[in-house]
């Protein structure tokens, strides 16, 4: 029998905004140490972090336990995916190398007999103009690296202002849900999947397109969940 696996997007370790659920960090980590030898896959949908740059010589020190959870998980025989997010696209090797946790842009999957593509998915709603602009002046190779000559400690307090900011403007934004389920209906016909899992718009559910099913865990600040899939199927579990 296969060993079910486990989806989660959207947890922006870092900060504590109002309303988050307290120690947060750790019950993820004992959540993640739960599915040792338990789990086929774990596929984390972008945005672990609330900001993640890699420097060469520098990782933080706010996540060692996190960073033993997800090595843990590894050596255990589980396959562990990270996807890059809006918050958390500047990875390195650490991960790989470290950890042997595998990062990706986006990644399909065979998992319990089914095609399964994941993707955090920032930028694929038409409507979000702003983050698209945006998102190419931070991906601009000359800014990428005047950052990286900040030193680290200015680095992360300027994006946690910058992402308290954000984060403000972002609460009041309409998610068009018909623009993220479009999306996922046609990447789903385009790559002969028959599942698509996103995050980033923060909303949980499993919707039936077209073409498969599209699904979302939310998020893990105010609402902790996660997906189970078993026997080819998912699950929405709250935590």
């Amino acid at each position: 029998m296969e060993k079910p696996a486990y989806f989660l997007s959207d947890a922006h370790l870092g900060i504590d905004p109002p309303g988050a659920v307290p120690d947060r960090e750790k019950k993820l980590i004992d959540l993640l140490l739960s599915w040792r030898g338990s789990a086929s896959h774990v596929v984390i949908v972008g945005d672990l972090f609330e900001f993640w740059y890699e420097y060469d010589y520098y990782v933080s020190r706010d996540h060692q336990a996190l960073f033993f959870a997800l090595s843990a998980l590894v050596q255990s025989g589980t396959e562990v995916h990270l996807l890059q997010g809006n918050h958390d696209f500047s990875y390195g090797d650490f991960f790989p190398k470290a950890l042997g946790v595998q990062v990706h842009k986006d990644l399909i999957l065979e998992i319990q007999g089914k095609r399964v593509y994941f993707r955090h998915g920032d930028g694929v709603a038409k409507s979000d103009h702003g983050y698209r602009i945006l998102r190419r002046i931070l991906d601009f190779p000359l800014n990428r690296w005047l950052f990286k000559q900040l030193h680290p400690d200015w680095g992360m307090g300027l994006a946690k202002f910058v992402g308290r900011n954000s984060r403000k403007y972002g609460e009041d934004r309409e998610i068009k849900m018909d623009e993220y389920l479009g999306w996922a209906d046609g990447v789903m016909a385009r790559e002969h999947c028959d599942i698509c899992i996103h995050g980033h718009h923060h909303l949980s559910g499993i919707w039936q397109t077209e073409h498969g099913v599209a699904a979302s865990a939310g998020e893990w600040i105010k609402r902790p969940a996660f997906l189970r899939m078993e026997k080819g199927g998912l699950n929405l579990v709250s935590i």
